[in-house]
């Protein structure tokens, strides 16, 4: 998949997170799917379990909003930078900690590569600023 279908596909896909549409989220994945969170560690794999993970984020974040600010699309590869907004109204979870909802509005960066095979997703990684999202919530000073 390249070019114009590409970018559709994507452009999909992000309106399905943005819809928090997790069946149509999960069904743009292929069958074995990987969706990893380098800074969290976390590691799914297969669609119930990337269901579960999406589920997850948007319990803790339930506005959640993604805005793309620069998108590499080519050959079955899409590099994209974006900015996260939401509130903490759900219990999130870090490295075995419960962090209970704080109700503070966050705003962070991250960038996903998502390597596409036979028209889905077949692996999504993302990297995103944590020191900023812990800051904002109260939970460091750094």
């Amino acid at each position: 998949m390249e070019g114009d279908e590409l970018q559709a596909f994507i452009d999909g896909y992000n309106a399905a997170w943005n819809a928090h549409d997790v069946d149509a989220i999960v069904s743009m994945h292929t069958e074995d799917s990987v969706f990893e969170n380098h800074v969290t560690g976390d590691v799914n794999v297969g669609r119930e379990a990337i269901g579960r993970a999406i589920s997850g984020i948007f319990a803790v974040f339930p506005d959640l909003a993604f805005e793309t600010r620069r998108a590499y699309v080519r050959d079955d590869l899409v590099v994209q930078e974006w900015t996260a907004r939401g509130t903490h109204e759900g219990t999130m979870t870090r490295s075995g900690i419960e962090v209970p909802p704080t109700g503070r509005k966050v705003e962070y960066k991250g960038m996903d590569v998502i390597p596409i095979r036979d028209g889905l997703v077949a692996r999504k990684d993302v990297y995103s600023d944590s020191v900023t999202l812990l800051r904002q919530l109260g939970l460091t000073s750094i």
